[in-house]
């Protein structure tokens, strides 16, 4: 036994019980009658001149029914004889290549086929200005050419900053249509200066290119589209501060102030750009957000498969696991601290040789007095929040809460000949 081995082999792991997690599920049902609806309103439909040329900025991120709002804002477009088109709206996402963002958009599905438009690829940008504090405004080439530009994203908090406005349309007009060098130049500060840097960046890209709408969705806490919305240049500036506070009432959440341990089964970027959701753990990876519960040690035990060995977001926890270091893909991983400046997420947390040993690590440095009443919670990850797992400790608090129910007796983590979960 060596020393590690000896230091955890007296603490203890507590029961567990199931709990069922209750959410607003409401989501619209017909999505297309909802957003033309909200097109086909005299303010947006004036702004849509037969013969003009449209950039539809469309990203990266896993938007709910994608490919169905991007067809019904091509097809509105062009109903009104307009000519639009797709340019991938990203940063540097999809290795800042013009062929990598193309591949971007057909993972998410969305193709010339399926959304019926010419999808135009290039990282070349425009610079259009500079803010006060010196940093320059770039916009894609092909957007800075059109007639009009679209917008299309979805609302909700950023991970890394707080502000009236955080990830939404004014991010996509920022850093997406920037590319690279937009991204790059809105990160060159810091998240420190996110909140004002990236409404300022997207103000002086509406003043100076023709914006004429963007397509707002926010979605509930399954990720299901409860809220589209249309909005002008004008109306951008106040009403995405008010549906970005409609999106934090609909996010999930764990519903505990404090914990001791919570133990995160799977970490990926499929999950989060963080890894994990730092508006579920309560941990960001800058101070410049906050949120969530007080969360004393936190465990990653593993990496999803579809994040190709990307750990970004396992430096945030206080322990992990030798298999999830053996499947890291530092290079990957690394690149994504250069690229958003934020490195303390990329560095590699304190590795226990299994499940077992980590979990207890976690317990026995959590800075309680007796072990056998620690407040635990397991997750499967921070996008499926519906079951969790609660220790023995939490079990009477979870039956008078509202939002929580008990599914199961209490019962023993199991646990394989190598100290796994299973």
């Amino acid at each position: 036994m060596g020393i590690l081995q000896e230091l955890l082999k007296d603490i203890p792991v507590p029961k567990m019980v199931k709990v069922k997690v209750k959410f607003d599920d409401s989501k619209i049902e017909d999505l297309e009658q909802a957003l033309l609806e909200k097109l086909n309103q005299d303010r947006i439909q004036e702004k849509v001149k037969p013969g003009m040329n449209i950039a539809i900025a469309v990203g990266s991120r896993g938007l709910d029914r994608l490919v169905e709002l991007t067809a019904v804002t091509v097809k509105f477009l062009k109903d009104l004889g307009a000519k639009p088109f797709i340019v991938p709206s990203m940063g540097s996402h999809g290795g800042a290549t013009a062929e990598g963002q193309s591949e971007v958009l057909a993972h998410l599905g969305v193709t010339e086929e399926s959304v019926g438009c010419e999808i135009r690829s290039t990282m070349e940008v425009v610079k259009i200005g500079e803010l006060e504090n010196g940093l320059p405004v770039y916009v894609d080439q092909y957007a800075s050419e059109a007639d009009g530009i679209v917008v299309l994203n979805r609302v909700k908090p950023h991970t890394a900053f707080r502000g009236p406005v955080e990830s939404g349309i004014m991010k996509m007009i920022s850093i997406g249509l920037g590319k690279q060098r937009g991204a790059e130049a809105c990160h060159q500060l810091g998240f420190k200066y996110m909140a004002e840097n990236v409404p300022a960046m997207a103000k002086m890209i509406m003043e100076k290119k023709p914006v004429l709408f963007g397509v707002a969705t926010i979605e509930n806490a399954f990720d299901k589209v409860a809220i589209v919305d249309v909005l002008t240049p004008e109306e951008i500036n106040e009403r995405e501060v008010d549906l970005q506070v409609k999106a934090k009432e609909l996010l999930p959440k764990l519903f505990f102030d404090q914990l001791d341990v919570l133990i995160i089964d799977q970490i990926g970027k499929n999950i989060s750009g963080d890894g994990m959701d730092p508006n579920i753990t309560g941990r960001y990876p800058t101070p410049y957000a906050y949120g969530g519960p007080d969360v004393n040690k936190m465990v990653v035990l593993g990496l999803t498969p579809q994040t190709e060995g990307n750990a970004n977001g396992v430096g945030t926890a206080d322990f992990t696991t030798q298999r999830l270091v053996d499947r890291m893909d530092l290079e990957v991983t690394y690149a994504n601290g250069l690229t958003s400046t934020v490195v303390a997420p990329t560095k590699i947390a304190t590795t226990l040789a299994n499940d077992l040993e980590a979990i207890k690590a976690a317990v026995k440095t959590c800075n309680i007095l007796d072990f056998t009443k620690v407040k635990l919670v397991r997750i499967k990850n921070t996008l499926e929040l519906s079951e969790i797992e609660v220790s023995e400790e939490l079990v009477g608090y979870v039956k008078e809460h509202q939002n929580m129910e008990v599914m199961t007796d209490l019962y023993e983590l199991p646990f394989d000949e190598k100290g796994n979960l299973f």
